[in-house]
């Protein structure tokens, strides 16, 4: 199979260039009919001229023999001569246009070759750039390395441990030694080897060494797409899991700052009076700083400009000592400007070429993490403001009365102890018992109230630890089962651990019971199960109380589960003790 049986049939070829061909046929056409037309239109009468001046002069001879001699001399000789000569003039004209018949259909399949290779080419491109990864890349450009140069087999490797293997047209399952190898080497990396039929050709050659080019353009852009998804992924992973500002602003920063090679970064958020101020940065040496100091020029000009904006030279350095070349982002929403990031450079011109709109894309993606920090900031301060007038309140209510209560009860017993001592002693005992009670009271608020070290423990040792330390407070026997595997993200485990606490403190408070039994399972839900031998209750009657100790209702539990995909719900009846079962889907 030759190079050219591979490509696809040209419909229809490219004419060739009009003024090369055009030319050469003129030129052909007007020698050979000049030619023609001159042998038809002078040869007739030159040879009657001829013949009669010929005959004349025989006429004159002495002799019939030299007439005879003289005749046979010119018709057997000279005529004949005339009629070759003649015939040959109009045959090299003849020879010459066949020539360049066959130069311009040579001419003609070259370019119809050359026009089926260009596709094969732009195809090639297209797909290389149509190729969602690395790995498709590599078998793309195989499999077009041997579309356009007509090869029987082509092998592919990239830097990474990438190959692929394509095969033409042909019978042979693979490369044989009556095959002609040819291996190039990929710009950047890599090798790609081709067999022929044939020996190739310096065009051929030279066409594989473009091919090797373009295969390098596509395999560059394929890396530079999965290095953009993969800081993309790494910035939604920073926005998901972190919501301690500071921290939020380091791995955000990080992530570009290591997608550009920048030395130093920062962050400047606008505060509540709409002063920007800096929030997190990092200098070249790799210290941190962080406090409200007022951002630089640099920055406020990015801020009002709404756009990313460099910067070198002294406006550089205004940003970061020792830094030749700045980049700024803005950070804006919706409500206006948020803040925004700064990148720095100590090498001049560093930040040109750099891949701007993802960089604001991902400067985007940070305005919504900052965004949801600071709701969950404010969620976090209205929380503990509830949850100080809740403790308030129930203070209030619950032991300022009983302790007030008590404090009347001995004062009554200081006055009756003479007259009524019996009495008296009645009422220290009744004071006593209710001190002893609010005590009680007080250490369950504490429990409940103390904090937990998710992070540190994970869910299930936390349970664990939890329900023992449960049952010591509160002289209950406690047992714990759990089974199957857990994942849950850390919001999702705080809300199960927030529903278990919030249903230990509900028995501790109201159920009077004996014995506890904790479960927890992991399937396709994660099921918790919290049931006690308490003297119950009617759900109906107490849906929507704030407890004691938790601080959440049995309506926030359950709103707290539905808004994550979960469902929670409360079998209980008076005298029959009570079962709590919430549940979350699994990641």
């Amino acid at each position: 199979m030759s190079p050219t049986s591979a490509t696809p049939p040209a419909a229809p070829p490219p004419t060739p260039p009009e003024p090369v061909l055009e030319g050469k046929m003129a030129l052909q056409s007007v020698r050979l009919s000049d030619r023609v037309r001159l042998v038809r239109n002078v040869l007739p009468p030159l040879i009657v001229l001829v013949v009669v001046v010929v005959e004349l002069l025989i006429a004159q001879l002495p002799t019939r023999d030299a007439e005879l001699v003289a005749h046979l001399l010119f018709y057997g000789l000279v005529g004949p001569a005339v009629t070759f000569f003649s015939v040959e003039w109009i045959a090299q004209g003849t020879r010459a246009r066949e020539r360049a018949e066959r130069e311009l259909r040579d001419l003609y399949v070259e370019l119809s070759t050359s026009n089926g290779q260009l596709r094969a080419v732009q195809e090639l491109m297209r797909d290389l750039a149509d190729a969602p990864d690395l790995a498709a890349v590599v078998e793309v450009a195989a499999r077009g390395a041997v579309r356009v140069t007509g090869a029987t087999h082509a092998t592919l490797s990239v830097p990474g441990g990438l190959s692929a293997t394509a095969r033409g047209e042909t019978l042979l399952s693979g490369p044989s030694a009556d095959l002609h190898p040819l291996k190039v080497l990929i710009p950047g990396g890599g090798a790609m080897t081709l067999h022929f039929q044939a020996p190739p050709t310096p065009p051929t050659v030279a066409l594989v060494e473009a091919l090797a080019g373009e295969i390098a353009n596509g395999v560059e852009a394929a890396r530079q797409r999965t290095l953009d998804l993969m800081t993309l992924f790494n910035v939604d992973q920073s926005i998901r899991a972190e919501r301690n500002m500071r921290r939020l602003l380091s791995r955000v920063t990080r992530n570009m700052a290591e997608r550009l090679g920048a030395d130093a970064r920062a962050a400047y958020l606008f505060d509540q009076d709409g002063v920007l101020r800096l929030e997190y940065a990092q200098d070249f040496s790799g210290r941190e700083e962080v406090g409200g100091s007022p951002a630089p020029a640099f920055a406020l000009r990015v801020a009002h400009a709404g756009t990313p904006l460099q910067a070198e030279g002294d406006e550089a350095a205004g940003v970061f000592s020792h830094a030749a070349s700045v980049l700024g982002l803005p950070m804006r929403d919706d409500q206006g400007p948020v803040g925004v990031l700064v990148l720095g450079d100590a090498r001049a011109d560093a930040f040109e070429g750099a891949r701007v709109p993802l960089l604001a894309f991902m400067a985007g993606q940070a305005t919504l993490a900052v965004r949801n920090a600071r709701a969950y900031l404010y969620s976090e301060e209205l929380a503990i403001s509830d949850e100080r007038a809740r403790i308030a309140r129930e203070i209030h209510d619950g032991v300022a009365q009983s302790l007030a209560f008590a404090a009347i009860k001995l004062d009554l017993v200081a006055r009756k102890l003479r007259t009524d001592p019996e009495k008296s002693e009645d009422d220290v005992k009744e004071a006593s018992a209710l001190l002893r009670e609010q005590i009680r009271e007080v250490r369950r608020s504490i429990f409940a109230l103390r904090p937990v070290d998710l992070e540190r423990y994970g869910l299930l040792e936390t349970v664990r630890r939890y329900v023992a330390d449960f049952g010591e407070q509160n002289s209950v026997r406690t047992s714990l089962d759990v089974t199957g595997d857990i994942h849950l993200s850390p919001g999702d485990e705080a809300v199960v651990f927030r529903i278990l606490q919030e249903s230990l403190n509900n028995v501790a408070k109201h159920a009077r019971a004996r014995e506890v039994t904790v479960s927890l399972h992991g399937g396709e839900r994660v099921k918790l199960r919290v049931q006690d031998d308490g003297v119950g209750f009617d759900p109906e009657a107490v849906t929507g109380r704030v407890s004691s100790a938790g601080g959440l209702g049995l309506v926030q539990m359950q709103e707290r589960l539905e808004a994550r995909g979960g469902s929670y719900r409360i079998l209980s009846a008076p005298g029959h003790g009570t079962v709590v079962e919430a549940a979350l889907p699994q990641l």
